[in-house]
């Protein structure tokens, strides 16, 4: 286990920027105590600095993981969030998506979110912008990219696809074996 360097640190804060925007702050320094990032089999985890110091006494082989997943880099660097992350990016997301009762369930199965999908969508909401998918009764689903920007949401066809699936609250099921 390692802090990040610098160019993993700016793309894994680029990747957190499109989603909750400047908040990142808001993870590292919370109220009820100091929280860093670090590095570990190609993940990486979010902890406090007292799980740091439990977790750098054990042996790098023997330690499954730390704190939460907020997700892995590639092979070739790029850096993709994974569903463990939700609980940390939902209260303080910039841009938001709520899905119709009826448009719920093929959220959860990992297809992309339709325009008749879709209840409504945080203004001013780019295209390619990250988003943070809820239910009309505000519980956090999952989160995607906005395929369409708001204005054009307004005006396209209810079979477009207005935001592209990411990750989804039922991958705890799908990728069970995959998320440690």
């Amino acid at each position: 286990m390692r802090p990040l360097t610098q160019e993993e640190t700016n793309t894994f804060f680029d990747k957190l920027s499109k989603y909750i925007g400047e908040n990142i702050k808001l993870l590292i320094d919370r109220q009820d105590g100091a929280y860093c990032f670090r590095l570990h089999r190609d993940r990486v985890y979010y902890m406090s600095e007292e799980q740091l110091k439990i977790g750098s006494s054990a042996a790098g082989d023997c330690l499954l993981s730390i704190g939460s997943c907020f997700g892995k880099f590639t092979k070739s660097g790029k850096f993709h969030l994974h569903i463990t992350a939700l609980d940390y990016l939902a209260p303080y997301a910039k841009h938001k998506v709520w899905l119709k009762s009826s448009a719920e369930q093929q959220f959860l199965y990992g297809h992309h979110i339709m325009k008749s999908g879709l209840g409504r969508i945080t203004e001013g909401t780019e295209q390619y912008q990250g988003v943070i998918v809820y239910n009309m009764n505000d519980l956090s689903l999952g989160f995607g990219v906005a395929a369409k920007s708001t204005l054009a949401c307004r005006n396209c066809d209810p079979m477009t696809i207005v935001v592209f699936h990411q990750a989804d609250t039922g991958q705890y099921i799908r990728d069970e074996d995959n998320l440690t």
